[in-house]
Order: C-alpha cells, then sequence, then structure tokens
C-alpha cells in the first residue's frame, strides 16, 4: 500500500462508506411499509438505521462488487438488506446485553419497552427478505439463489457466535484462550460484517461463487481487527464518538479479548475476585469494582495487548488482500477496500 497519513487515509475511507451507506440507507426506506401499526412498529424501524453508524457492511459489499466490475445498482438490495439485518442483531443485542445506550441515543427496549423492540428486531429481520427478493428482477434466479445461501450462511454463523459469547456470561466462563475469543468472534462478527458483504459483492458483480472461499481469511483477519477494536474503544473511547456507553463491556461481563489475556495474567486470588465480580448480576455490580477491574486491565497491560494483536491482525489482512482482490484493475474501490483494514484499527482514536 502506498504510504498515506491517518488522515487521509480516514478521510478517504469515510467518504467512499457515507457514499454507500447513503445509497444502501435510501434504498432501505423503499422496502419500509407506510401502513399501521405506526407506533408500536413501523415508525421505530428507521430509529437505529437514522442515526449514524459506520456503514462498513452496505461499503464491503458496494465496493466489491464494484471492483469486480458491476454496479451500485445491481449491489444496493443486497447492501440495504445487509444494513437491515445488521439493525436487527443491534436491537436484540441490545436486549441480550441490557444495554441502555446505542448511537448517542437510547437503545430501543430502553425507550419503547422489551417486547415492543424484541418485535422490531424481528420485522427487521422479516423485512430484509424483501429487498433480497427484489434481486430477481436485477441479477435473475440463479445468483438471487445464490445470494440466499450466503445469507443464510451468515444468519447462521452470526447466531452461533452470540450463543457461544452468551453461554460464557451465562456460565461465568472465566478459563478462556485467545483462540477461543478469536473462534467466537469469527461466527460472531466476522462473517457478517467483512467476509459475507465481500463475497457477496463479488457474487453479485460475477454470477460465479466458485471462488468465494478467497475471501474469507481477508475478511476474518479483518473482521477479528474490527472487533477488538471496538472492545477497546468501549473501554477506552470517546463516548460522544464511539455512540454507546463507555465501560459497558465490563458491566456486562463480556469475554473480551482484553478481560481473557487481563484473567490468564493475574493471580490466583485476583482471578477469585474476578470470578466473583463476574458471577454478580449486572445491576449488583458496583462503581468500585468496575473501576478495580479498569485497574487490573491497566496493570496487566491489556489494553497494549489486544492493540498489539488487533495490528497483527490488521497486518495479516492487508496480506490476505492480494489473494483476495490483487489480480483486479486499480480503482477507487480495490483502493478503498485496501485502506478500509488500517482504517478498521485507526478509527476513532
Amino acid at each position: 500500500m502506498t504510504a498515506v497519513s491517518v488522515d487521509d487515509r480516514y478521510g478517504f475511507v469515510k467518504s467512499v462508506l457515507e457514499d454507500y451507506s447513503s445509497l444502501a440507507m435510501e434504498t432501505l426506506r423503499e422496502f419500509l411499509p407506510d401502513r399501521e401499526p405506526r407506533r408500536h412498529l413501523y415508525d421505530l424501524l428507521p430509529l437505529y438505521p437514522n442515526r449514524a453508524g459506520k456503514g462498513f457492511r452496505p461499503g464491503l459489499c458496494i465496493a466489491s462488487c464494484r471492483a469486480h466490475g458491476g454496479s451500485s445498482r445491481n449491489a444496493r438490495r443486497t447492501a440495504a438488506a445487509l444494513e437491515l439485518l445488521h439493525n436487527a442483531f443491534l436491537v436484540h443485542d441490545d436486549v441480550e446485553d441490557g444495554s441502555d445506550y446505542r448511537r448517542g441515543g437510547l437503545t430501543l427496549h430502553s425507550e419503547h419497552g422489551l417486547g415492543v423492540a424484541v418485535n422490531v428486531g424481528d420485522a427487521m429481520n422479516a423485512l430484509s427478505l424483501r429487498p433480497l427478493m427484489a434481486n430477481l428482477t436485477v441479477v435473475g434466479p440463479a445468483v438471487t439463489l445464490m445470494i440466499f445461501t450466503e445469507i443464510e450462511h451468515m444468519i447462521r454463523q452470526s447466531v452461533e457466535g452470540q450463543a457461544i459469547e452468551l453461554g460464557w456470561v451465562r456460565d461465568n466462563a472465566c478459563d478462556l484462550s485467545d483462540a477461543d475469543y478469536l473462534r467466537m468472534t469469527l461466527k460472531k462478527t466476522c462473517w457478517y460484517t467483512c467476509i459475507h458483504p465481500c463475497r457477496l459483492g463479488a457474487l453479485i458483480a460475477t454470477g460465479d461463487d466458485s471462488g468465494l472461499d478467497r475471501f474469507n481469511r481477508f475478511g476474518y483477519f479483518m473482521g477479528a481487527a474490527f472487533q477488538i477494536q471496538d472492545d477497546l474503544l468501549n473501554l477506552v473511547g470517546d463516548y460522544a464518538r464511539y455512540g454507546k456507553e463507555i465501560g459497558g463491556d465490563i458491566r456486562e461481563g463480556k469475554r473480551t479479548l482484553i478481560l481473557i489475556h487481563t484473567l490468564n495474567e493475574s493471580t490466583d486470588r485476583e482471578r477469585e475476585r474476578f470470578r466473583s465480580f463476574l458471577a454478580t448480576p449486572r445491576s449488583e455490580r458496583s462503581e468500585n469494582d468496575v473501576a478495580w477491574v479498569y485497574r487490573m486491565m491497566e496493570k496487566r497491560r491489556s489494553f497494549d495487548y489486544a492493540r498489539q494483536c488487533a495490528r497483527e491482525l490488521a497486518i495479516a489482512a492487508l496480506a490476505e488482500f492480494k489473494v483476495a482482490f490483487g489480480g483486479l484493475p486499480d480503482s477507487r474501490d480495490k483502493r478503498f477496500l485496501e485502506s478500509i483494514v488500517l482504517y478498521m484499527i485507526e478509527r476513532d482514536l
């Protein structure tokens, strides 16, 4: 990659993401029903999508399509479906984690109640089928079926990863390794954030699903770096820029790479205190105990460890970029797909 400053890379990637996210959002709105019941369903569907997200998934899908010689027009419906599914996951994830804030505002269940929020998430999942079915008139039945096959695999991997993470919290797992975390992240994050958006874009452009596995390692390394950076931002980020409650992962007891590293570097006595803290219901966890966890993470240099892991994963992703996209002609979209790798770990520094 040609050497560029962080600011230049940030501006370039953000500009492309904004373009493609806007196209996906415009398309998404075309598929939202204008009908009753509005107050407790259809008026709530745009709340999360309208809050400024990064637009990674539609951005990767459309850019991958264009880099392979396809058009934004052909990819926009699938990109809109990815955005709907992503926001459905967020609604349900916030319920499962008991989170209070999302993208600078109250979570849907905090503001409108648990039952309404779960139903809105269900509606987003159902409505994501509409733009996917609309692909029939653009890419034809054979490619549309291939797209559905990709989406089914993506959803299944994501819910399996979520189940693993929720199980760790429920069972108070305190003996996890980096490899456990990366396997969970592959399922929960990498498939739907990076791998499948790239695969789908190439599929839409070429109509060929025979070589899509070339994106898997690239998307895995990039997605894992993305998730570790997200975990770091939750603990040491700027709320005004991050948009979620800072420190929420500690209060929720999430087994992030940071927490796993701290646990594994702690003494037996410290691990017992961790186990007791993590066994306590979220509502009963004291601010003093949360502050102690922060201090332990700093003491064990777990933030630095996570930053280094994210950077190493990003470097690995850059090497795999040559396998996934190296044979394509130079283009703005190809440069974007390479530049976004480092953007993933430089965002909101």
